[in-house]
């Protein structure tokens, strides 16, 4: 593995780390502790707070992530091409990555409209009570979905990279090689035998009539 495979494999890893960690972390420390605050009219701005902190770590985590990730993506797109099971699982990330992203961007949207709010009294950051105005309450009960959707989502991409790094290994990039190889090579028999097929249907079609 090249000096610059590494660097970018280490900006990805550990860019979607901290995307993952922080993500968790949020949901469970941030949020969680937010709530056991007595005055009730403190528990959103201690958290919005909170997260705010975050907010341009998680983007620098995020940034470095894709860097690394595109810049595998080219430097691996000969296997993409050529070794099977490869452009699956590319696609699989790419739609996660491209969802986690979506669910992150509008996650810190509703955070800034809960952070605008001032200090309404609520349950939890993402819980309301019934003295909380409704459109903060309506803020909270979709951020109390997505909060679990980003580390869920982030969570698979680490599982999807892992099975990506051990298909870069010698033996399964061979396998994979010979797996697509022989799938190009059958290709013209099968077109053959269903020419055939063709061919022997169209006799018996024509003596029917």
């Amino acid at each position: 593995m090249s000096e610059r495979h590494t660097a970018l494999r280490s900006m990805h890893d550990l860019g979607l780390a901290a995307w993952f960690g922080g993500s968790l972390m949020g949901a469970l420390g941030v949020n969680g502790a937010a709530a056991k605050i007595d005055d009730s009219t403190q528990r959103l701005p201690v958290a919005s707070a909170g997260w705010a902190r975050w907010t341009p770590v998680n983007a620098a985590a995020i940034g470095a992530h894709l860097a690394g990730a595109v810049g595998e993506l080219v430097t691996e797109s000969p296997r993409v091409a050529s070794q099977a099971g490869v452009a699956k699982m590319s696609t699989i990330k790419t739609a996660l990555t491209v969802g986690a992203l979506a669910v992150t961007g509008y996650s810190r949207l509703l955070g800034m409209r809960l952070q605008k709010a001032g200090g309404p009294p609520v349950e939890g950051t993402t819980e309301p009570s019934y003295q909380t105005p409704a459109n903060v309450a309506s803020s909270q009960r979709q951020m109390k979905l997505l909060q679990w959707a980003i580390p869920a989502m982030t969570g698979a991409l680490v599982v999807v990279s892992a099975y990506m790094g051990e298909q870069q290994k010698p033996g399964q990039v061979f396998r994979g090689l010979l797996g697509r190889a022989g799938g190009l090579a059958s290709a013209p028999a099968a077109i053959g035998k269903m020419a055939g097929m063709g061919a022997t249907k169209r006799p018996m079609a024509m003596a029917g009539r």
